[in-house]
């Protein structure tokens, strides 16, 4: 009889990952493929109620406003579904009066804060996140106390004062110009970038500036689009800065006569809305009006950059 001459099996040396078998791979479905039914339609549920809570307040408050004045008298101040589409309050407040002068201000506000606090936020950002540039770590490090620790009211105030910006419309842009954060989440950003593209422009003869405008600005624009609308936001909802700087109340911006007319229910008068009719809506309409005024501008531009909305928010978030 001859020996048996095989050779045992060897153990992979190749370095390949071992094959998955085919039951792994059935529970490594995720928990939405294996949900009941039960939990998929409680789920719905759960999302459709919560939905309804966000839309309904917001359609309750447009319906309002263009509800007949008859109508929003018998329902208490709230109307679901108006019976005809009336235009009176919108007509009555933007007019020239007093909705008319602080939407104008407001939006004026709001696009020359948010160039301003873009361009330095840009150009500080860039300046940070390039190394040897003459004193980068100590003004990182002012950014980065400044993002730590707040200066406060008292101090903000008498700065302001000092530089004689009180009654003025740069008292809303100046003292919050440039965010910490924000300067930290585009400085990331740019030290991304290839230093390869940076040393290829500069052999090419571009100075520091044309590789910022020409290559910087251009691949940023995911980031920018995202800091810009935290940026408008700011700008467009601030009231208090409002409250504090401006005195005259014929420079109020929207916010404040958002406050002044909605939140505190101060009565709006012909006066106020610059016009004289002889049938003046109801105070709740004029009120909803308002608040449909002061809310359209941000979902007019939001879906414009929504879509680097998801890019910019992970901007600097993962390495690699």
């Amino acid at each position: 009889m001859t020996a048996d001459t095989r050779i045992p099996d060897s153990p992979d040396t190749s370095g390949a990952p071992p094959r998955t078998p085919a039951r792994a791979q059935v529970r490594r479905r995720s928990l939405q493929d294996t949900a009941s039914p039960l939990e998929k339609a409680l789920k719905a549920v759960v999302l459709a109620v919560i939905c309804a809570l966000v839309i309904i307040p917001f359609i309750g408050i447009v319906s309002t406003s263009v509800a007949p004045a008859d109508q929003v008298t018998e329902s208490g101040g709230f109307v679901l579904l108006p019976r005809e589409i009336d235009l009176t309050a919108y007509r009555s407040i933007l007019s020239g009066g007093v909705v008319a002068r602080s939407l104008v201000i407001s939006i004026g506000i709001t696009a020359v804060g948010t160039f301003i606090s873009l361009a330095l936020t840009a150009m500080l950002a860039w300046a940070l996140s390039r190394r040897g540039t003459v004193g980068n770590r100590p003004m990182l490090l002012l950014v980065l106390i400044s993002l730590l620790f707040s200066p406060g009211l008292i101090p903000t105030y008498l700065a302001v004062r000092q530089f004689g910006l009180i009654d003025s419309y740069w008292a809303l842009i100046l003292p919050t110009a440039v965010s910490a954060f924000n300067v930290i989440v585009v400085r990331s950003f740019f030290a991304s970038l290839p230093q390869e593209l940076i040393d290829a422009a500069k052999i090419d003869g571009a100075s520091e500036w044309q590789i910022f405008r020409r290559i910087g600005l251009p691949l940023s624009r995911a980031a920018l689009a995202v800091i810009g609308l935290f940026y408008g936001v700011n700008y467009w909802n601030a009231f208090f800065s409002a409250l504090l700087y401006l005195n005259d109340a014929a420079k109020w911006p929207l916010q404040m006569v958002l406050r002044t007319y909605v939140v505190n229910g101060t009565e709006m008068g012909t006066t106020e809305m610059g016009t004289v009719m002889e049938a003046a809506p109801p105070q709740t309409t004029i009120q909803m009006a308002i608040l449909v005024i002061s809310i359209v501008p941000i979902l007019c531009v939001y879906p414009f950059l929504q879509r680097h909305f998801a890019k910019g928010v992970l901007t600097g978030a993962v390495k690699g």
